[in-house]
């Protein structure tokens, strides 16, 4: 028991003095956005030369949440709910310590109908996280953010 005791406080000890190394650990990132049905405008997006919509969610620390907001307006002609999807994520399995989520609620937009939405990229606070970072010598990360119509 003292032998498996002493291990435990010695790893205990070599995770602090990791997770204490890499605190300022962080990563750009950006975060394109491709809609249906809805518009996405104001806020925080930004948009490239060639009108490629993306959100610059900035330097994402372990343990963090970004928040960023943007407007959606329906150009749909019926009454439509929205859904989110993040795909394309690089480096490809990133996904597994990030999350995007959104306020949205689920309520039906009327055609034309405009919405101020909240997204949060929630990133991991996890040591397997910043092993993944370091492990892979991530800088930077991006992903794309999908709008549609919910199927009913």
């Amino acid at each position: 028991m003292v032998v498996v005791a002493a291990v435990a406080i010695m790893l205990s000890a070599m995770v602090a003095i990791i997770l204490d190394k890499y605190e300022n650990l962080y990563v750009p990132s950006i975060g394109t956005i491709r809609t249906v049905g809805v518009q996405a405008y104001g806020g925080d997006i930004n948009q490239t030369i060639e009108g490629r919509q993306y959100i610059d969610w900035g330097e994402i620390y372990p343990g963090t949440q970004t928040n960023r907001s943007l407007e959606l307006r329906s150009i749909s002609n019926l009454g439509i709910t929205l859904q989110l999807n993040t795909t394309n994520w690089q480096p490809t399995n990133i996904s597994d310590y990030l999350n995007l989520s959104w306020n949205y609620t689920g309520e039906t937009i009327s055609p034309q109908q405009t919405i101020w939405v909240k997204m949060t990229l929630s990133a991991s606070s996890k040591q397997s996280y910043i092993s993944f970072m370091i492990n892979n010598n991530v800088t930077t990360f991006n992903f794309d953010i999908s709008i549609t119509p919910a199927k009913h």
